[in-house]
């Protein structure tokens, strides 16, 4: 299985882009735990609890922390891959509904886009990804 984050049709990756914006140390932590999904095989279990948990239907939430702070990275599951659909910093108990919705309509713009042909595909989660 492999991370992927999610390119909308002009080429831009917004969990990527947040992520541009944290400190190196925070980063690192989140890059961290972007790995632990890399891990899983085809026919592994989600990725289990206090990682990952599930939000809505196979919406899932990818849980970081760097000490205090709460992040939260909502990804679906796409064959062979996990797509990396929305990041934002949690401050309250539940994932706000817009939040949610922002995940829901990246992943309808994926799958509508990746049934189209010829397309390109997603590209690697990571920093140093090719």
């Amino acid at each position: 299985m492999q991370a992927v984050y999610y390119r909308d049709s002009d080429g831009r990756e917004p969990v990527n882009d947040f992520l541009d914006r944290l400190s190196p140390e925070r980063q690192e932590e989140i890059d961290h735990t972007i790995s632990l999904l890399n891990r899983l095989g085809q026919n592994d279990p989600p990725l289990p609890f206090p990682f990952s948990s599930q939000v809505e239907g196979q919406l899932r939430e990818l849980r970081c922390h760097y000490g205090r702070e709460l992040y939260r990275i909502l990804y679906r599951r796409s064959r062979s891959l996990f797509v990396l659909l929305h990041v934002f910093e949690k401050r309250s108990g539940a994932v706000p509904g817009a939040e949610i919705e922002i995940a829901k309509s990246r992943w309808n713009d994926f799958r509508a886009r990746m049934e189209l042909q010829p397309r390109r595909g997603p590209r690697s989660a990571g920093h140093d990804a090719p």
